[in-house]
């Protein structure tokens, strides 16, 4: 059996990759073994990092897949600073099992934080899952149908940072309220969320709906919680005016 085969059964990639590219270096000769099958481990390490973070960034369906810390605008008026988010981007708060709660008008960037925040989690190998609450709420509501409630509840307990974009946008009826309830209560102390939202924390009571219910989600998400609240004007109007002014240049 062929050498390139034999890695080939047994799945090292990038060691192939490292393989050829040694068989068409001549300087390669001036190494040691030892040296060599050093190079071949590293790529294949490399190679199986890279892989793995694509395949989470995959499942992680960011909304913004390409947004990450380092990118964020840190401009004075929006009430972060490049230090306060390279802190999280360490991930400890995933590590102690907090949760972040993002709020601030449309548009000041609240949806591009929390994907740069679950990139972050990717990026150290730490599944992710972003959704908007209004497809969530209507994902468990067709589970409750089919018979699928359980193991979507059981799905969603098992990602590490779990994003929840468009929170509060209308009042929670009696089923979502309890479903939402149900995800947190899986979550409480073992996983971490993000919570995007333009309602205030102090308004949260209104639309779950319910105060015994409203007192329970809040207290799994807000009290263990960092609260990232934005301000300034609309990043959004800021791109559309450039975009115009550029036009009529």
């Amino acid at each position: 059996m062929e050498l390139t085969e034999m890695m080939t059964q047994l799945r090292l990639k990038g060691f192939i990759q490292a393989y050829e590219l040694q068989q068409k270096m001549p300087e390669i000769d001036d190494l040691s073994f030892e040296e060599r099958l050093r190079i071949l481990l590293e790529h294949e390490s490399l190679y199986r990092e890279d892989r793995q973070l694509c395949l989470l960034l995959k499942k992680a369906k960011l909304r913004y897949p390409g947004a990450c810390i380092e990118d964020i605008r840190y401009r004075n008026g929006r009430n972060i600073t490049k230090q306060m988010m390279l802190e999280l981007g360490k991930n400890d708060w995933v590590r102690k099992h907090r949760n972040i709660i993002i709020t601030g008008a449309s548009g000041v960037g609240k949806t591009y934080i929390a994907c740069a925040l679950g990139n972050s989690a990717c990026r150290n190998g730490i599944k992710s899952l972003y959704v908007r609450l209004p497809r969530l709420l209507q994902e468990l509501k067709i589970a409750r149908t089919d018979g699928t409630y359980v193991k979507v509840l059981t799905q969603l307990s098992r990602v590490n940072v779990l994003i929840v974009d468009d929170w509060g946008l209308d009042t929670l009826n009696d089923h979502e309220r309890k479903d939402f309830l149900e995800v947190m209560e899986d979550r409480y102390s073992v996983r971490s969320t993000i919570i995007a939202t333009q309602i205030p924390v102090d308004k949260w009571h209104d639309i779950i709906g319910d105060h015994t219910i409203a007192d329970a989600i809040c207290d799994r998400l807000v009290h263990n919680a960092e609260h990232l609240q934005l301000t300034g004007d609309s990043l959004r109007k800021e791109k559309e005016q450039s975009s115009v002014n550029m036009k009529n240049e």
